[in-house]
């Protein structure tokens, strides 16, 4: 087997989390094919627990601890150099320190960068001589502009500057790395726009995949609701600002006139670390907020369908594509389905059926409702999503991509 650097900006491992989710299936696909040399860091605590669990996929692994509070204040010397806030943000010496002499000791060759503030680490010599790919997942300049037009001056200033500085050195990367890939079609199109001095041929979707036997229907599970209650479901992390943003915007603009309509719907707010807005919205009628929950497919089995009303998105939406895994309809915006049957992979007139997409609340309660009128249709569409999911995104099948990038 040969040795690989994969470099991480977080430890993948539990897989309970947008990036977490690509990046554990990424190292357990890798670890079938190479010696893998994994860098990482943790940033919440009760994560040092899972180390053990991913030295399994690993030759050795390196975990910098990073304190998020004191990470943004150090991420600030980038107004000082010119640079993206995001790379001091993730900068650590002792990090770089192993993977230079990793790379020495093992005579690595390959290396791949998950995460575009990884990309610091292997830029300059010695390591340019690595076959380096770069797994940005999502344009994440495109990410900060988004921001930016959410947000009053001086965030708006702050975050448009993040867009453009890390946009340059996106394009800088791309330029220098044997191939860049992103989630899906769409993020590596807006990319090769973005970049057009970057040859558009190194520039690579590989799509995620879902864990169907572990999101599968069929598993018996208790049920978490009340049996009076029917269920609308939304799952994250819920310290993430767009995810925060999505419940709040739903909660307040489109769930009344469902509520109102059916007073036994509960909307249920499930995952971690719940901010102090979110935790709020459990005094709205109807509206209840979980918080951390041991396993989060309980609520979606049980659930009449699940919720995606994102107004910000980028790249494809796991919780989207675990709830049809899962057999459930979704009802979602254009935003949260923009990377899902894609120009890659296209939906056929029809297929999956249990998608309703809009995204003017009034629409959004509209479709909820006509879900709620219909409980045995919408199983049946619900069923086709399983049958979508298990035909376009088998994990290994899409990861085989980037094995052939590697050599």
């Amino acid at each position: 087997m040969h040795n690989l650097l994969f470099l991480v900006h977080r430890i993948p491992f539990p897989p309970n989390k947008g990036d977490k989710v690509r990046s554990f299936h990424l190292l357990r696909h890798l670890a079938q094919h190479y010696r893998v040399w994994l860098g990482t860091f943790i940033d919440d605590p009760d994560d040092w627990r899972h180390v053990d669990e991913v030295r399994r996929f690993c030759a050795d692994v390196y975990c910098a601890p990073l304190e998020p509070r004191r990470a943004r204040l150090w991420s600030l010397r980038g107004l000082t150099t010119g640079e993206p806030l995001t790379l001091p943000y993730y900068r650590h010496a002792g990090l770089q320190a192993w993977v230079d002499r990793v790379v020495t000791e093992q005579r690595i060759e390959r290396a791949l960068m998950f995460s575009s503030a990884m990309a610091q680490y292997v830029r300059y010599s010695p390591h340019d001589r690595l076959r380096r790919v770069m797994d940005f997942v999502d344009v994440d300049s495109a990410k900060w502009a988004q921001y930016a037009d959410g947000k009053p001056w001086p965030l708006s200033w702050i975050y448009r500057r993040e867009s453009q500085r890390l946009l340059a050195f996106e394009r800088s990367v791309a330029r220098e790395f044997a191939a860049s890939v992103f989630v899906t079609e769409d993020e590596a199109a807006l990319f090769r726009r973005l970049a057009p001095d970057v040859p558009a041929e190194r520039v690579i979707a590989v799509a995620n995949g879902v864990d169907t036997d572990y999101f599968n229907p069929d598993r018996e599970c208790l049920n978490p609701y009340s049996m009076d209650e029917r269920v609308l479901v939304f799952t994250g992390a819920m310290d993430y600002w767009a995810n925060v943003d999505a419940v709040d915007g739903f909660a307040r603009a489109a769930f009344p006139e469902i509520h109102r309509a059916t007073p036994e719907s509960r909307f249920y707010i499930v995952g971690a670390r719940p901010t102090a807005a979110v935790q709020e919205l459990a005094t709205l009628p109807g509206v209840c907020v979980t918080g951390t929950v041991p396993d989060v497919r309980p609520y979606i089995t049980h659930a009449e369908f699940s919720v995606a009303p994102l107004r910000i998105a980028r790249g494809v939406q796991n919780k989207v594509l675990e709830a049809m895994a899962m057999g459930k309809p979704v009802l979602a915006t254009s935003a949260a389905m923009e990377g899902i049957g894609s120009s890659s992979l296209p939906f056929e007139k029809g297929e999956p059926g249990g998608i309703l997409v809009a995204d003017d609340p009034t629409e959004l309660a509209q479709q909820a409702l006509a879900l709620l009128a219909d409980p045995a249709g919408a199983q049946q569409e619900g069923y086709r999503n399983r049958e979508w999911v298990l035909h376009h995104y088998d994990w290994d099948r899409n990861l085989s991509r980037m094995l052939s990038l590697l050599e």
